[in-house]
């Protein structure tokens, strides 16, 4: 059964020839600027896509796959002449970038005609922007060295070896501690303290740092702050603890937003009183984080000072292991002292994480008393302050333990005031 030539079929073709005017207006700037003799530009590559595609609709309607091979064969013959042409008039300037460019192209085109035409356009994007960012892909391989390979490989093997091999349920009596989620745990802090280190190594300390601390925030201010105050104690960020104390308390910042959103998708009732107390305390964090971060002489505290890689797993893994401990007491006392409180509760659920609790006080907001949710969202968050306070004083350096002290108590005294008057 042949398929209709409709307005899908004319799109695809319209996409295909797109895919390849993008590429070839590319690779023809490529060739104009370093006057190259190559085989491709816009009007090559337009053709490149446009064999792809037909070979692909062909395909369909003949219900024969050689077709499609033909037309790639076919695309690859003056690929190979045009590689033996550079090679013997230009031989200190091979390549095989527009080569295999041109293949990519061909098979780009095929894949808009065979039904996956979304899928072609995300990569024709992602071709183009390769071959576009050539010089800053090239420095950024220059700026790595031998350590930083050998980290990004074990942040690999724990990534996509040791963590599917852990079971992912809890091994103890009171379901607490899953190897699954304590080891992403593990992954998380690592890839952060990575994370910051490329930050700074490509942008610079008065870029990278504060950078991290707002997208780390959006996962754990807590594995944030551990990443930094082990990183304030390298000699390269010595004289960078404005830099990083700006970091951690933008990522602090965004903790306390992160659980208005929370409360906003799960219990919207409970919002305006708990946005008092978020709000202000994320207002005096932004704020000292803001005067933090435009001290003269961030820009070049890092300048001129190799740089050591920091991804550490030991060291994420005790943390983890610490926050193993603190689940594990959290649900002894939910389970064997009940009358505690929900507020003894939320204090040591807090030292760990505050998402937990936030969800939880939210669920409980909607058939209890709202009043006692605030203020139980409220200890966790001022809990984790100083659980966090705590590491910075207990692992970072001496330029880094001042202004992050000095920020708690101010957000611990904006937290409480706040909760008093509530």
């Amino acid at each position: 059964m042949h398929p209709d030539v409709d307005i899908t079929v004319i799109w695809n073709f319209a996409t295909a020839l797109l895919i390849g005017a993008l590429l070839g207006i590319e690779r023809e700037r490529h060739k104009t600027e370093h006057d190259e003799l190559t085989i491709g530009g816009l009007r090559t590559f337009i053709l490149f896509t446009l064999i792809g595609a037909l070979g692909g609709w062909l395909t369909l309607v003949l219900q024969s796959p050689w077709v499609l091979a033909v037309a790639l064969l076919g695309a690859l013959a003056p690929v190979l002449a045009g590689y033996v042409i550079s090679a013997r008039t230009q031989p200190d300037a091979l390549g095989l970038t527009t080569e295999l460019a041109a293949i990519a192209a061909c098979l780009l085109g095929a894949m808009t005609t065979l039904g996956y035409r979304d899928l072609a356009v995300g990569l024709g994007v992602a071709v183009a922007a390769l071959l576009a960012y050539k010089q800053p892909l090239h420095l950024i391989v220059r700026k790595l060295d031998r350590e930083d390979i050998y980290a990004g490989l074990r942040l690999l093997i724990a990534t996509f070896i040791i963590l599917p091999l852990l079971p992912d349920r809890p091994v103890d009596p009171w379901g607490a501690l899953n190897p699954r989620s304590l080891w992403m745990l593990v992954l998380l802090i690592s890839s952060l303290s990575l994370v910051g280190y490329v930050a700074t190594r490509l942008l610079g300390a008065h870029r990278g740092i504060p950078l991290t601390g707002v997208t780390g925030g959006l996962v754990s201010s807590t594995a944030v702050t551990l990443a930094f105050a082990r990183q304030s104690r390298d000699a390269a960020y010595a004289s960078a603890g404005a830099a990083l104390a700006s970091g951690i308390l933008l990522a602090w910042t965004v903790m306390f937003v992160r659980v208005l959103v929370m409360v906003l998708v799960v219990n919207r009732a409970l919002l305006p009183p708990l946005a008092v107390p978020f709000a202000a305390m994320a207002v005096v964090t932004l704020a000292i984080a803001w005067l933090l971060g435009g001290r003269r002489g961030t820009r070049s505290q890092t300048e001129g000072v190799p740089l050591k890689n920091p991804f550490s797993l030991t060291a994420a893994a005790k943390f983890a292991a610490f926050f193993a401990l603190v689940l594990l007491v959290v649900k002894i006392v939910q389970a064997y002292a009940p009358d505690r409180g929900v507020y003894v509760v939320a204090a040591l659920a807090g030292t760990t994480d505050v998402d937990a609790i936030t969800l939880s006080m939210a669920q409980y907001a909607k058939t209890g008393v709202a009043a006692i949710a605030v203020k139980a969202i409220t200890i966790a968050t001022l809990t984790n302050t100083v659980v966090k306070t705590a590491m910075v004083s207990a692992l970072a350096s001496s330029s880094l333990k001042k202004p992050i002290v000095l920020a708690s108590v101010a957000v611990l005294a904006t937290g409480a005031v706040a909760l008093l008057l509530g």
